[in-house]
């Protein structure tokens, strides 16, 4: 077997371990998504289960479910750009901007590039009936090399819950409370793939841009799993009973929803290893907490006043090295 061969196997083997692990079907692309932009930069593979979105010098690219959900589970296995990726957001997200422009919900994995020699990063962000001027973003790093191979990103939503996923790890958990009101998204949303150009913001607060001399940009999507109650596009009302309560069925089958106590222990440990801000912890910007967060004191006393970590991150990662072997993330 030669060495294209092998890496092939591989990727098929993490690939179908990663569905196995988390009990979801996948999909093919033409089942449940459509092209949103830069139609030419997006590559799909012969089977249809396999999209790479390509940003170069005169777009980027992304895809959309066909459909909008009332709640559901939003997942696909990921494999983002390597080298130079300064300036460049990966995004995996859920929205209804399209339709509610001035009160739209959303729920972001954001995937941001940096330098050679420095490691991606990512937040997740929350935002319900327009409240973006109330971020609520977390950042963290990741436990792996986001380029050498696929990991799964799962965006769980319920009437009561939101739970973020890295692979079977869940590493943030939302719960909807009567004084969030509005802020918890509540209105039907579509499911978003993107690669884009963020030069301004990304990588540094803008101070390193996307350099098109490495481009074409490729990030890989795989795995893609989609279960949710589907809504009618004009109406915005549930398509019908029986699909809510098969899409629910399914879910629950998943167990992705169930927060069992070893679910709890793994999201307190990548927390305290990974996560280098918090919302919850940002006092200037929130005097008053945000009614949703629940503070650990375990990850409090990681963090400044102003929700960032007190020390580097690699500085954490070392003095907790013998505690990170441990971790089984």
């Amino acid at each position: 077997m030669d060495d294209k061969m092998m890496i092939g196997l591989m990727i098929f083997i993490g690939l179908i371990s990663s569905t196995m692990a988390l009990n979801l079907t996948p999909l093919t692309f033409n089942e449940a998504y459509s092209p949103l932009f830069g139609h030419g930069n997006i590559h799909r593979s012969h089977d249809d289960r396999h999209v790479r979105l390509l940003l170069d010098r005169s777009t980027g690219s992304g895809f959309i479910s066909s459909d909008a959900y009332q709640h559901g589970l939003f997942s696909a296995s990921i494999k983002l750009p390597s080298d130079y990726t300064a300036g460049i957001v990966v995004a995996f997200y859920t929205s209804n901007g399209d339709v509610f422009e001035k009160n739209h919900d959303e729920l972001d994995f954001e995937f941001l590039g940096n330098i050679r020699g420095k490691e991606w990063r990512f937040q997740t962000n929350i935002y319900g009936n327009g409240s973006t001027s109330r971020g609520r973003e977390e950042r963290y790093l990741l436990p792996f090399d986001p380029t050498k191979e696929f990991h799964r990103y799962s965006i769980l939503w319920t009437k009561e819950t939101i739970i973020f996923y890295v692979d079977e790890t869940p590493i943030r958990e939302v719960k909807r409370n009567d004084e969030m009101k509005g802020d918890y998204p509540s209105k039907s949303m579509s499911l978003y793939a993107t690669i884009w150009d963020a030069s301004n913001w990304a990588t540094s607060g803008g101070k390193y841009k996307v350099n098109y001399k490495y481009s074409p940009f490729t990030s890989e999507f795989s795995n893609l799993s989609l279960i949710g109650c589907r809504v009618d596009p004009v109406e915005l009302t549930p398509l019908s009973e029986e699909n809510c309560t098969k899409a629910n069925n399914e879910l629950m089958e998943t167990e992705l929803q169930v927060m069992t106590e070893e679910k709890r222990e793994k999201m307190r440990q990548f927390r305290e290893k990974y996560m280098t801000y918090s919302v919850c912890y940002d006092t200037w910007r929130y005097p008053e907490m945000l009614p949703e967060c629940e503070v650990v004191e375990s990850e409090k006393r990681l963090f400044r006043e102003n929700g960032h970590l007190k020390m580097s991150p690699h500085k954490r990662h070392r003095n907790g090295k013998s505690r990170a072997s441990k971790a089984n993330i």
